[in-house]
C-alpha cells in the first residue's frame, strides 16, 4: 500500500456512502457506522422499531461496496441448515457430518440477521464463533471465514442474561427511530422516487481493505490519555463498559482516523467512544458527559456519524456543508413550487448554520456554503422580473 492509496480509498467510499444514503431519510449515520465496524473488524447491532429502513440500509452498503452478501430472517423455528447450510449427505454417509456452505452465513463478507435474538442455542454457539474468531465450526466442518461485519437487528435489546453476553459481541450500537414530523414530506417524496437498489457497485472491498490495512498501523500513543481519561469520566458518572469493550473501542478509534486520511489519532477521532456504549439512555448520558471532548470531533468522510455521536461543531458543520452542496447543484426548475419547495430547503439549512454557530466563529464549511446560499438567493432575486406597477 502505497501512501497516496489511503486517500484514494477513503474518497471512494464516501462517494459509497453517499450513493447508499440516496434516497434513505436519517440513515447517514447507521451506514457510516457499519462502515466504520467493517474497518475496524467489529460488527453493528441495530435496535429499533419495525419498518425504520434497517435492513434497507445494510443491504444498500452492502450493495455500494460489493462482496458476497447474505442476509436472513430468524424465527424461533429457524433450522441451523437456514444460517450456515445444509448437511452434505454424501459424506454423512461416510460418517463424517460437514456442512456444505456455499451461499451461506460462513461464506459471507457481509452480513444482516434481522431479530438476530430469536436464534436457537445451536444457532447463536455457531454464530459466536463467527464473530468472535471468524471462524465457523459445526461437526467436522472447520473453516476460516472471510466476514468483514454483521450487523444483527432486533427491536430492543435482550434482558435474558445469556442474550446479554451474546449482544456484547456487538461492539456498536445504533438506535432508530421513525422519522420525525419534521421530515415526513423528504421520507414521502424520497421513498416515491428513489430506486431501492444501486445499478452497480460503487467501490470495493479491496479499498475497504486499504483502510483496514492502514487502521491497523494508526499511531494511538498521543490519544489514549483523553481516551483512558474519557473512560474515567464515564466510570464516575456510572456508565459501565466491560474490559473487551474498552480494549475494542481503541479500533473504532483507529478507524476513524483511517477513515479520515489520517495515520496519526487524535482527539477529534474519539467519537466512536459513544457508538460503544451499550444503551440509548447511556450514549445520551455519554455525550453529555463527555461533551467537552466530543466538541473537538471530526470526520470529512463519517460526518453524520460523527455529528450523531458528538453533536461537535466541526462534524455539524461538515454535516450541514454536504447538505447544502447536495441541493445547490440541483436544478429548481422553473416549475413555481418546485422552485419555493428548493428554496425553502436551503433557507432551513441557512437558519440551521446561524442558529448553530455564532456569526464571529463560523466553521469555515458552514461559512463556505452559506456565503453560496446567500449568493444563490441573490442571483435568482436579481434574475426575477420586477412586478409591473398598480394601474392608478
Amino acid at each position: 500500500m502505497t501512501l497516496s492509496s489511503l486517500p484514494q480509498a477513503a474518497a471512494s467510499i464516501r462517494t459509497a456512502l453517499a450513493a447508499a444514503g440516496r434516497g434513505l431519510v436519517e440513515r447517514d449515520a447507521l451506514l457510516e457506522l457499519v462502515v466504520l465496524a467493517a474497518v475496524a473488524g467489529e460488527h453493528v447491532l441495530v435496535i429499533g422499531p419495525p419498518g425504520t429502513a434497517k435492513s434497507a440500509a445494510v443491504r444498500r452498503i452492502a450493495r455500494a461496496v460489493g462482496g458476497n452478501y447474505f442476509e436472513y430472517l430468524l424465527g424461533r423455528f429457524t433450522e441451523p441448515s437456514e444460517i450456515f447450510g445444509p448437511v452434505d449427505l454424501r459424506k454423512l454417509r461416510d460418517g463424517r457430518v460437514e456442512t456444505e456452505t456455499a451461499g451461506m452465513l460462513p461464506e459471507a463478507e457481509i452480513a444482516f440477521l434481522d431479530e438476530v435474538f430469536l436464534g436457537s442455542t445451536a444457532i447463536l454457539n455457531a454464530l459466536l464463533g463467527i464473530l468472535a474468531e471468524r471462524v465457523f465450526r459445526r461437526g467436522h466442518t472447520v473453516m476460516r471465514c472471510p466476514l468483514r461485519v454483521c450487523v444483527g437487528a432486533a427491536n430492543a435489546l435482550p434482558q435474558e442474561e445469556g442474550l446479554a453476553a451474546f449482544a456484547d459481541r456487538f461492539l456498536v450500537r445504533v438506535f432508530v427511530d421513525a422519522i420525525p414530523d419534521a421530515r415526513l414530506e423528504e421520507l414521502l417524496e424520497q421513498g416515491a422516487t428513489a430506486s431501492h437498489d444501486l445499478d452497480a457497485p460503487l467501490t470495493s472491498l479491496a479499498q475497504l481493505d486499504v483502510i483496514t490495512a492502514a487502521a491497523r498501523g494508526v499511531d494511538l500513543d498521543g490519544v489514549r490519555p483523553a481516551l483512558a481519561h474519557a473512560i474515567r469520566r464515564l466510570r464516575a458518572a456510572g456508565i459501565a463498559l466491560s474490559d473487551r469493550r474498552l480494549v475494542k473501542i481503541q479500533r473504532l478509534v483507529a478507524a476513524a482516523a483511517a477513515l479520515a486520511g489520517r495515520t496519526r489519532a487524535g482527539e477529534g477521532d474519539l467519537w466512536p467512544i459513544v457508538a460503544a456504549v451499550p444503551t440509548a439512555a447511556e450514549q445520551a448520558q455519554t455525550r453529555d458527559t463527555l461533551r467537552d471532548l466530543l466538541q473537538r470531533s471530526e470526520s470529512g468522510v463519517l460526518g453524520a456519524a460523527a455529528a450523531e455521536s458528538s453533536l461537535g461543531p466541526l462534524a455539524r458543520a461538515a454535516r450541514l456543508a454536504d447538505d447544502a452542496d447536495r441541493v445547490l447543484a440541483q436544478d429548481p426548475g422553473s416549475e413555481p413550487l418546485a422552485r419555493e419547495a428548493w428554496r425553502l430547503k436551503l433557507e432551513a439549512i441557512a437558519r440551521e448554520i446561524d442558529a448553530s454557530f455564532p456569526p464571529n466563529d463560523l466553521p469555515a464549511a458552514a461559512a463556505r456554503v452559506r456565503a453560496a446560499i446567500v449568493a444563490r438567493f441573490a442571483a435568482l432575486d436579481a434574475a426575477a422580473p420586477t412586478p409591473a406597477p398598480d394601474p392608478v
